[in-house]
């Protein structure tokens, strides 16, 4: 199985860029359908970005399209989340997923996801 650490979080005011890391261990993600999802104090976890599982293709939720960008080393086994252009509702737990099954569903479902990291918190201040 796969062991996934984010890092990269932080305080930044509105506006600003944070670039997230989703370092992977125990196999390589080229064997993996790779997302992140978020989640905000009381709300569900939600999607982000992923990959197809060709890895050649990518998805993001609206509410990101155009600022976020996730793009991956298979490498260095490391996927990346660029965020651009913060807005305070973009604060919350960041947290990078993998999927081993490809009859697991919609890349935008977090039940389709076998493997997940600790998460890493990202708070924009206004």
């Amino acid at each position: 199985q796969v062991q996934l650490v984010e890092s990269g979080g932080g305080l930044v005011q509105a506006g600003g860029s944070l670039r997230l890391s989703c370092a992977a261990s125990g196999r390589t993600i080229s064997s993996y359908r790779m997302g992140w999802f978020r989640q905000a104090p009381g709300k569900e976890r939600e999607f982000v970005a992923a990959f197809s599982w060709s890895g050649g293709s990518t998805y993001y939720a609206d509410s990101v399209k155009g600022r976020f960008t996730i793009s991956r080393d298979n490498a260095k086994n490391t996927v990346w989340l660029q965020m651009n252009s913060l807005k305070p509702e973009d604060t919350a737990v960041y947290y990078c997923a993998a999927d081993r099954d490809t009859n697991s569903g919609p890349y935008y479902l977090r039940s389709g996801y076998d493997y997940w990291g600790q998460g890493t918190q990202v708070t924009v201040s206004s």
